[in-house]
């Protein structure tokens, strides 16, 4: 900005509809030098109406020069203070849309080179902000920021709805759709729709099939970091959350939330055609298919198909002869643990 339009400040105007500043409850943004110009406003000067905003301002083109800024003046649009030309073409894209930057290697485009260099960093690898406290690292200095409230314990963003805190304002917004239901993130393949697009990239890899992130222990590969995440614990044995009620430990908290409602007996899911209740989502997906009567599990050497992957292990064992479960009282075995129980009966009598 030039020397001579000085400082940027906030005016805020509170009108209450007469007098030189009468202009509906708005924060708008002047040069100090234009402050006076505008307290020296005679009462007829109109509010006029951004062709491109629906924000309302005082008509004040040949000062401030709202439809683009003059050398050495700002422009004012949308209630927004842009320093000069070169920067209110950039900012009137996010009115047109238009991005006239595109990524070499990809189909993205961007209104601003600077965001394009900084996604060009997710194709290099390029991580140029490292934290100073431990191994992290990241493409973007604004992440490196926030990323260091984890070790100073800083959560400015609060939910007014609850106590939640939260380290960055992306969190709350995303936080604040569990109590609006909004899901701006929508599949094109069917209908399901996402309160944030990581989770519908995640979703996205159910219809590829993609799994991206592989055991290094193991075969295993999984659609989502966090899932390769809780699984290298089968490795390393480790089982943070504890049940308060008893001694079992389990290796992640979507666990231990399922496990809780053996103590407390809560089965949230419903079957719609029958009084059934399930504490599991995949028992009611199970349960529902004796309704539908799909049986998606079919035996390969066999025309028999099963609604559940246990069943058709049993009847596998029919055509292997294979008879795991052994009496340990006699010298029986047989193919269905059902079959064992009930010839235990025999020596209890």
């Amino acid at each position: 900005m030039s020397s001579h339009s000085g400082e940027l400040r906030i005016l805020s105007v509170y009108g209450q509809g007469e007098g030189p500043l009468a202009v509906d409850g708005h924060d708008t943004l002047f040069a100090a030098s234009e402050l006076e110009a505008l307290s020296s406003l005679s009462a007829d000067h109109s509010v006029a109406k951004s062709l491109n905003c629906s924000v309302r301002l005082v008509r004040l083109e040949e000062l401030t020069g709202h439809q683009g800024g003059r050398k050495g003046r700002p422009g004012v649009l949308c209630g927004k203070v842009v320093p000069n030309n070169a920067n209110m073409i950039v900012h009137m894209r996010t009115h047109s849309g238009e991005k006239p930057y595109r990524c070499d290697q990809c189909m993205n485009c961007f209104s601003m080179k600077g965001t394009l260099n900084k996604h060009m960093r997710t194709h290099s690898g390029e991580k140029p902000y490292k934290c100073d406290q431990c191994t992290k690292r990241y493409r973007r200095k604004c992440d490196l920021k926030i990323h260091m409230r984890t070790h100073s314990g800083e959560k400015p963003y609060r939910c007014y709805r609850c106590t939640k805190c939260f380290s960055d304002g992306r969190a709350l917004k995303i936080h604040m759709r569990t109590y609006s239901g909004e899901k701006p993130y929508k599949c094109d393949q069917c209908t399901k729709s996402f309160c944030q697009k990581d989770y519908l990239n995640s979703h996205m890899r159910t219809h590829s099939g993609e799994k991206p992130y592989k055991c290094d222990q193991c075969t295993k590969r999984y659609r989502r970091k966090f899932d390769l995440k809780i699984h290298m614990r089968t490795h390393s044995g480790e089982k943070p959350y504890r049940c308060d009620r008893c001694t079992k430990c389990l290796s992640d908290g979507r666990a231990l939330k399922i496990h809780m409602r053996t103590h407390s007996g809560e089965k949230p899911y419903k079957c719609d055609q029958c009084t059934k209740r399930f504490s599991l989502k995949g028992r009611l997906k199970r349960h529902m298919m004796i309704h539908s009567g799909v049986k998606p599990y079919k035996c390969d050497q066999c025309t028999k198909r099963f609604s559940r992957t246990n069943n058709l292990n049993i009847h596998m064992s029919t055509h292997s002869g294979e008879k795991p479960y052994k009496c340990d009282q006699c010298t029986m075995r047989f193919s269905h643990k059902g079959t064992l129980k009930i010839h235990m009966r025999t020596h209890s009598g």
